[in-house]
């Protein structure tokens, strides 16, 4: 998923990740990481305040932007619109590191708002 501003952090996450002697990918985790502070960051420019009560009262009812897309909670703190994905890793040879950065080697299956390709199976599925 290549929202506004990931490639970027990506960039700058992996010139330092290696040296860190921590994930060198970053896919995952991390991007999720910066957005949390960024939804932190906007709430508390938003209300001027720190305090715990003002910034979830504001975080709850409004939409951030962030490098993982537009984020919204739920009543109960939920993301509004769930972003766990189902991929599937495709052509992968050995344990080169470096073939995960490139295009088509992790396809987005579902959601279908978030999907890059099909399901690809070794059977047919069965009809009925």
């Amino acid at each position: 998923m290549n929202f506004p501003g990931v490639q970027a952090f990506l960039v700058k996450y992996r010139e330092r990740a290696v040296a860190a002697g921590v994930d060198p990918l970053g896919i995952y985790i991390p991007p999720f990481a910066y957005a949390e502070m960024q939804v932190l960051e906007q709430a508390a420019n938003a209300t001027k305040s720190l305090d715990d009560k003002k910034l979830a009262e504001y975080i709850h009812a409004n939409k951030f932007s962030t490098i993982v897309g537009d984020i919204k909670f739920g009543a109960r703190g939920e993301w509004e619109e769930s972003r766990v994905l189902l991929v599937q890793y495709r052509g992968i040879v050995g344990n080169d590191i470096e073939q995960f950065k490139q295009p088509g080697k992790q396809v987005i299956v579902h959601p279908p708002k978030y999907k890059s390709g099909e399901l690809v199976t070794p059977f047919e599925p069965i009809k009925k």
